[in-house]
């Protein structure tokens, strides 16, 4: 790890405007240096304040960090607080109840725009209801549903609750669901009929019904069903029940249930370098207040902003940054049930330019496909529609290219709105290492400086900090409020996945690599250092899609690597051996569409391999072990000029080249 170069020399500067300065929540480099310094003087102190001045504590905590189980951290412990009465209650109590919460707008363009006091009372409704079926205090609850205010509803309603829920994306399968279900213990399942997406409904209950069928579901005794559709479903008398149905039967008044600040909040499945995907576990207090401070600091709320995030809730992306972060403040925000591609790809433009956007947050992966299709056709280019009411963007999910991040500043920003490329993961709960808009010089492709309070570093393999200019390891030398607090149900794989004891058993191991510019200290993101691709933002274990292929009756083997791609960041590509002679044509053409189906099928969509190639084996040592460093070679159309004298067949390095 420490012999990794960076390659990307970025010498452009972007200072923010006078006029961003002026009116920022932390306003030029001495207000950042100065919050810096307050954590680094009483690091307790500093949480504590923010704690204390961003969150309404039903008991008010007098313990800040406990560090004596380490590295099972705990945060405000002795405090009680309730997710949900911080994000509705308490604006509504403040006379702001008709504030708008939510600006939905539909996959066919219907907008609906909900009011603080709407979604109390639509969330204190569904909350009695889930009391009413025996969901309580501690128990799990798993949400598969479309973008919708209902999606925010049911995770709001868990938490008024006091129940912890677990969102699973709508594009998994009924295998990815059935493990979530059991691994989480769920009592209950909220889902959807369909959901809608490019003006396409595509099914969920019908994915929802599969999945219980698989068995190890059996203590979800409530299966609540949003009617989004009307589309044909299965039901199931007694347990199945309309969303709407059970709402309407119930008051518009329910008492938010006060929790301890570790109490978990929710369960969010990613993607691990084993078969087995984690749950990563969030806690209110801590969570909570990062999510609501980064709004503050990275979007430099103000009270007139509309923010929109475009992601997903199924995504940690969407946690933070809709049902929480947003809410806990008393922002505006816009959600959108579809695709920035349909009706055609100003989408985005359209609805920016209609709703009067002032803070837009997405993907770099949208950003690159948008790229292509507004420089195909000017109709869709972004300088064909009124941008004008933005003053910030934002990217997610994976580290911008340059040249990407010119083109979102200059077509989509106008060369006037500062870019906060943040760098963050499910376990961080929030932002860490980000630009803020009034006080950071930008440099294209750069995270730039850590948030205040976040003790980020690069160390080598023992642990030692490297060099500024010298890549190596990304680490958080302290705990923070959001961090993660376990792996559900397996504390062992918490510690050795995220304090190893290679490290010292302190450090958090955020598992990218990064350099550190030698002037100006900046991060950039260098890439993942395990076997767990990026793909779309999406972080996707290569073991799961491995594990996925060679479940395939035809399939023997089978080992995955990522290439770059312009569009998704990163593609996954297949090397696999047949338990049959290695196709040749349109048969492995044809097989190979039928092992994307497959991977779609077991994993969900974003898993397909983007290149399936075949081959007699795969590049193992005498001793058995896969050379992936080969495989990446190959997949990225190199010449391998690593020795291969150790392998047990050169020979196969011919066939693998091969692409379809």
């Amino acid at each position: 790890m420490s012999a990794i170069e960076s390659v990307l020399q970025e010498r452009r500067v972007f200072a923010p405007s006078e006029q961003t300065v002026a009116g920022a929540t932390v306003s030029g480099m001495d207000a950042y240096k100065a919050l810096c310094a307050e954590a680094e003087r009483d690091y307790e102190g500093f949480w504590a304040r923010l704690a204390r001045e961003t969150l309404t504590w039903q008991k008010p905590f007098t313990k800040v960090l406990d560090e004596s189980k380490a590295p099972f951290y705990t945060w405000f412990e002795d405090g009680e607080l309730n997710a949900s009465y911080n994000s509705l209650d308490r604006h509504v109590e403040a006379g702001n109840g008709e504030r708008v919460a939510i600006v939905f707008e539909a996959d066919d363009g219907t907008v609906t725009n909900v009011t603080y006091k709407d979604l109390l009372a639509r969330v204190s409704r569904f909350a009695n209801a889930l009391k009413k079926r025996g969901v309580k205090k501690g128990d799990r609850v798993v949400i598969y549903m479309p973008m919708s205010v209902e999606g925010v509803v049911a995770m709001q309603a868990c938490a008024r609750i006091g129940a912890t829920h677990s969102v699973v994306f709508g594009g998994f399968s009924s295998k990815s669901l059935n493990e979530r279900m059991v691994d989480v213990g769920a009592v209950a399942l909220i889902t959807a009929d369909e959901q809608m997406r490019g003006g396409k409904a595509l099914p969920l209950k019908n994915i929802a019904d599969e999945a219980l069928a698989m068995g190890g579901c059996e203590a979800v005794h409530s299966v609540i069903v949003y009617k989004r559709t009307g589309g044909k479903v299965a039901w199931h008398e007694g347990r199945d029940h309309w969303m709407h149905e059970i709402s309407a039967a119930e008051s518009d008044t329910c008492a938010p249930v006060p929790v301890g600040a570790e109490h978990p909040l929710f369960i969010l499945y990613t993607s691990g370098s084993t078969g087995k995907p984690k749950g990563v576990q969030h806690s209110t207090g801590g969570y909570l207040l990062w999510a609501a401070q980064t709004m503050k600091w990275t979007f430099d709320h103000k009270p007139n902003d509309v923010f929109w995030c475009t992601a997903d809730i199924g995504w940690i992306t969407g946690h933070s940054y809709i049902a929480y972060g947003p809410l806990t403040i008393g922002a505006t925000q816009v959600v959108f049930e579809g695709v920035p591609t349909y009706p055609n790809a100003g989408r985005f433009w359209d609805m920016i330019a209609k709703h009067k956007v002032t803070v837009f947050y997405t993907a770099p992966t949208a950003i690159r496909s948008l790229i292509k299709m507004a420089e195909a056709d000017a109709k869709v280019h972004p300088k064909s529609y009124d941008l004008s009411s933005l003053r910030i963007l934002g990217t997610v999910g994976e580290p911008i290219n340059p040249e990407a991040w010119v083109w979102y500043y200059e077509n989509v920003g106008g060369k006037r709105c500062p870019i906060v490329d943040t760098w963050w993961q499910t376990e961080t709960g929030g932002h860490m290492i980000t630009p803020l808009p009034g006080a950071t010089p930008l440099v294209p492709g750069s995270c730039t400086l850590p948030l205040p309070g976040i003790m980020a570093a690069i160390v080598d393999e023992t642990g030692q900090d490297v060099p500024n200019g010298q890549g190596g390891i990304l680490v958080v030398k302290r705990p923070w409020p959001s961090m993660i607090r376990n792996v559900w149900g397996q504390p062992e794989r918490y510690k050795s996945g995220y304090f190893p004891e290679e490290l010292g058993g302190t450090l958090y191991l955020a598992g990218d690599g990064s350099v550190r510019d030698k002037d100006t200290g900046y991060f950039t993101i260098m890439g993942r250092i395990d076997d767990v691709l990026n793909v779309s933002g999406h972080r996707l274990g290569t073991m799961e899609i491995e594990s996925a292929l060679v479940a395939n009756p035809l399939v023997a083997e089978a080992a995955v690597v990522g290439r770059p791609d312009d569009t998704t960041g990163e593609a996954v590509v297949a090397f696999v051996v047949l338990k049959a002679t290695r196709p040749q044509g349109d048969e492995a053409v044809k097989l190979a569409n039928d092992l994307r189906a497959w991977v779609g099928k077991e994993i969900g969509p974003i898993a397909k391999p983007k290149d399936i190639r075949f081959g007699e084996n795969l590049p193992k040592t005498r001793s058995g072990k896969i050379m992936r460093r080969l495989l990446r070679s190959l997949a990225k159309g190199e010449a391998i000029t690593q020795d291969v004298s150790t392998l047990e067949n050169p020979a196969i390095l011919d066939q693998l080249g091969e692409s379809l």
